[in-house]
């Protein structure tokens, strides 16, 4: 027994740990949120006044008149482009806010081009966010809301936009998907729409222009005048008069992006009902404790064991959960519990160092065979029950190893994985922690069709670590010198391996996994709840197929 100053400076060490963690990842937040504030100006403040005078919103204030006041929403892909083209000025939220959210009371998809990012153009990432949209849309069966200002395809990078199955194209495909899945889309044409651009609003099912500033045609002035030598001004070729009163290619002439806004928010009150999943919720509960507790239960260094069963606890209602099998596969926590009032299936990795019955230590983060096991009948079991499942990571990967291998962890990992691959139910993916390896496939990473995925500031995904990485590159490069007769001092084997490792590190940072739309947001950890509610209220508006789970290995 701990005498009580014992006990005492062994609390003080604890609080300190706590006092440490939370300053930690309220730096990492504060840094986000600067982060965010620089993005959210788009091509800069100069840019956005000269919208102004043209009698022009910006893209942001286009968004947030369309969303019902008081209500939150979820910004989709908000570091999409982060450290990306430079050579070209670079491409902030990848020249497109996309905006997950109500109007008039309903949950759609906001897709808004900003014209102050190279006037609209879109980049190879702009293509691959507003795919992300609507796939968003399609998944759902969510109305989604085009407001369309763009120049069209980034010329010097058309190679990379135009052609390919994921490539620019591939959106008009889906406006036509959608329209025959029965999926509402409304398009405002706010600033130019050119060329191949053109299609995407008369693709809607409905389009609004705004006069003097909206215009639409397959070729611009100068264009029309290269191929047939025709004077024409762009108003007369394709403004809001010509498409509203002679070509009637658009259905609504506005005078201003205010009025239409509001018909926008009008159209979209007048939507009829449909089909929901049908998932459960009842009255929300807070957790127990302050809000920003959550923020020091994730150790400062991301190597260092830490309880996920009290993280969870500061996430779900009340802090209860249903426990499945809570002494067997210890290093996967799987529990039922209610987020914001839904009913929710959780899998989350267990980062704490673990006995089992058999005296076994299994170390955190990492997924085990009876973990594995334990994890797809849970998956199994929520999908029979329609209870959508949250995937919460800081997972290092499989356990490796003549043991493991033995007892079959290649079999088990692929029971897992092909129940993560066959769920019906909505799944949400949050990026706590670490995110390696066939880890990340097996706790639902983005190649397994999340509905949403966020991260933390402290998230990493990759193959490995980036210590462990850097050791094998590095002795790689090292063996490869060798053979060549020229293996590096001790010193120049150092520098060699913190050029790798920082170069790895950089790849592994949750910005770099968002610039690359492989996340669609990074949220502060506070917002965990409400991120997750959002996404199970668009979620519920998608009936749920029957599941299957094809062939299972037993």
């Amino acid at each position: 027994m701990l005498s009580a100053n014992s006990y005492l400076r062994a609390m003080s060490k604890y609080n300190i740990d706590k006092e440490k963690n939370e300053d930690a990842m309220k730096l990492l937040v504060s840094q986000m949120h600067r982060k965010f504030e620089v993005v959210a100006l788009g091509g800069g403040q100069k840019k956005i006044d000269k919208q102004h005078e043209q009698g022009k919103l910006s893209a942001r204030e286009r968004v947030a008149m369309l969303l019902d006041p008081g209500t939150t929403h979820m910004e989709i892909g908000a570091f999409a482009g982060e450290g990306m083209y430079e050579e070209h000025g670079g491409c902030p939220a990848g020249g497109v806010v996309v905006v997950v959210g109500q109007v008039s009371g309903r949950t759609c998809v906001i897709v808004a081009n900003d014209a102050t990012v190279k006037a609209g153009a879109w980049f190879p990432i702009t293509g691959k966010k507003n795919l992300r949209a609507q796939e968003i849309a399609m998944e759902n069966r969510i109305p989604i809301i085009y407001l369309v200002d763009s120049a069209g395809v980034f010329l010097p990078m058309q190679d990379e936009i135009f052609p390919d199955k994921e490539h620019f194209g591939r959106i008009f495909r889906n406006n036509a998907k959608l329209s025959s899945m029965g999926v509402p889309q409304i398009a405002a044409i706010m600033g130019s729409c050119v060329a191949g651009g053109a299609y995407l609003p008369i693709m809607s099912d409905e389009a609004l222009i705004v006069e003097g500033t909206g215009s639409i045609f397959l070729a611009g002035p100068y264009l029309v005048k290269a191929a047939i030598g025709e004077d024409v001004d762009q108003e007369v070729l394709g403004g809001a008069t010509t498409h509203s009163e002679i070509s009637g290619v658009t259905d609504y002439k506005m005078p201003d992006d205010e009025t239409c806004l509001k018909t926008i928010r009008d159209l979209v009150s007048r939507f009829g009902p449909f089909a929901t999943a049908g998932l459960n919720r009842e009255k929300s509960v807070d957790p127990p404790g302050e809000k920003d507790t959550i923020l020091n239960l994730m150790p400062a260094e991301g190597s260092k064991p830490y309880s996920m069963k009290e993280m969870l606890r500061h996430l779900v209602d009340g802090g209860e959960m249903t426990i499945y099998k809570e002494e067997y596969g210890k290093s996967i926590v799987c529990a039922y519990a209610r987020i914001d009032g839904w009913s929710v299936g959780i899998v989350a990795n267990e980062r704490e160092v673990v006995k089992t019955k058999t005296g076994e230590m299994q170390f955190g983060g990492v997924i085990y065979s009876d973990s594995a096991d334990k994890a797809t009948r849970f998956i199994l079991n929520s999908n029979q029950k329609k209870i959508p499942l949250i995937f919460i990571h800081d997972v290092t990967g499989f356990m490796v190893g003549k043991r493991s291998e033995h007892g079959g962890i290649i079999k088990d990992g692929a029971k897992m994985v092909n129940a993560v691959a066959n769920s019906t139910v909505p799944k949400i993916t949050i990026i706590a922690g670490n995110s390696f390896g066939a880890g990340n496939y097996a706790m639902c990473g983005k190649a397994y069709d999340p509905r949403f995925i966020a991260a933390w500031p402290t998230a990493k995904i990759a193959v490995m670590g980036g210590t462990q990485a850097a050791k094998v590159l590095t002795q790689i490069q090292v063996s490869s010198l060798e053979a060549k007769g020229h293996r590096p001092d001790p010193e120049g084997e150092k520098e060699l391996f913190e050029k790798i490792k920082a170069r790895y590190d950089e790849q592994t940072s949750p910005y770099y996994a968002a610039s690359r739309l492989w996340v669609d947001a990074i949220i502060d950890p506070r917002d965990t709840r409400q991120f997750i509610s959002n996404a199970l209220k668009a979620a519920d508006h998608a009936p749920i197929e029957v599941f299957n789970t094809g062939v299972l290995q037993t």
